[in-house]
């Protein structure tokens, strides 16, 4: 078939695209004309291609697909697919193959373009090797939180009758680990010290911070540390130590001497604790320090006080995540909202008088927990 004239003078236009172009015979199986890009592309020169027949580029089953195609742009008039451009090396080059029919003098003609799209296949493939390798980093990740969070649960106090005394105790963190821990000490058969701490923040720094200061603050307990040293030494570690993390720490803790029925209490810029008797509005038990980790001179050596403890007192300790939940106007439970569902609860067993603690404050809140949550409710009987 010799080039029809229509070809000839569109050589020139056809030879400035960036893309390759090929015109063949109606049914593709022979190249009329390819421009200077497909024959880059192809990397065969150009009186190779005259004339030749495409089939004999592709497989069998490469080719079978393009005729599939080919019918489709007969029948359309145009098709547009994703495919391969075979090379001289043998190599394949990814390729987008636009194809239209045109007709002239009674004769039709296939035009087709090739887009390489290799390095938008490379980018991909790049892509698709660092998901598969942020994939198995994420599972690593998701094992070391699922191990972190054993650990740290293994920290949390479970509920307990200790002499003349039972402790209830709930902990229940926002993300697979948090800042808040709490634990319960004896150093002999007489005292009982108790701590709950909140630590600023959510994840994985929070967590790391909350158990180093687990262990430093259970070795003061064990060693009868008073609270003003113990709060100066946390103080102090977090200030020199952790240095610029920007966490801040608050804590309470109690200590009580079960044959003397008292208990002295320290807080460090925590909610106060509550000390709940029946058919009495509880006591409020203020924190006299300030945040730990932020100013040397935080500690207040006033900061303990002593409480006489009656039968049938209740003891409640906790973190924000009790106080600061908000319902559905905005309005925040706060700790006088927390006061009245404890006084509400002070007359049932301990144990449902902590569930229904935890419940009164769900009740309240609006959607899931946005913090941590701990709670230690201790009674004397």
């Amino acid at each position: 078939m010799e080039k029809p004239e229509w070809l000839t003078q569109m050589e020139t236009v056809l030879e400035v695209l960036n893309e390759g172009v090929v015109i063949a015979d109606e049914s593709n199986r022979r190249i009329l004309f390819a421009n200077s890009r497909f024959v880059e592309m192809t990397g065969r020169p150009r009186h190779e291609l005259i004339g030749f027949d495409p089939s004999h580029f592709y497989s069998s089953q490469e080719w079978e697909f393009l005729t599939q195609q080919t019918d489709v742009a007969l029948r359309a008039g145009h098709n547009r697919f994703v495919f391969v451009l075979p090379r001289k090396d043998g190599s394949r080059l990814p390729v987008i193959i636009s194809s239209r029919t045109l007709e002239n003098s009674g004769s039709r003609f296939g035009i087709l373009t090739f887009t390489d799209i290799s390095e938008q296949v490379r980018a991909e493939d790049e892509l698709r090797s660092a998901n598969v390798k942020l994939q198995k980093r994420q599972l690593e990740i998701e094992e070391d939180l699922r191990l972190a969070a054993r650990v740290q649960n293994s920290l949390a106090p479970r509920s307990l009758v200790w002499d003349t005394m039972s402790v209830d105790a709930f902990y229940q963190p926002v993300h697979s680990i948090g800042g808040d821990f709490a634990l319960v000490n004896s150093r002999d058969h007489e005292h009982l010290s108790l701590l709950v701490c909140d630590v600023s923040g959510h994840g994985i720094g929070s967590a790391l911070v909350a158990n180093r200061i687990y262990s430093e603050t259970t070795a003061h307990l064990r060693s009868g540390m008073p609270f003003i040293d113990m709060f100066a030494e946390l103080n102090r570690f977090l200030i020199e130590d952790i240095g610029s993390s920007g966490l801040l720490v608050t804590l309470a803790a109690a200590r009580i001497d079960a044959h003397r029925r008292s208990m002295v209490f320290a807080g460090a810029g925590h909610p106060p604790a509550m000390l709940a008797r029946r058919g009495q509005n509880p006591l409020l038990l203020e924190s006299r320090c300030m945040v730990l980790g932020a100013l040397p001179e935080a500690v207040d050596v006033t900061a303990s006080l002593e409480v006489q403890l009656q039968p049938d007192d209740r003891i409640v300790l906790y973190t924000d995540g009790i106080t600061e939940v908000f319902n559905s106007r905005g309005e925040m439970l706060g700790i006088e909202g927390v006061r009245e569902i404890v006084r509400q609860t002070s007359s049932l067993p301990p144990g449902e008088m902590k569930q229904s603690i935890l419940d009164g404050v769900a009740a309240w809140r609006e959607g899931p927990p946005t913090d941590d949550v701990s709670l230690m409710l201790v009674h004397v009987r």
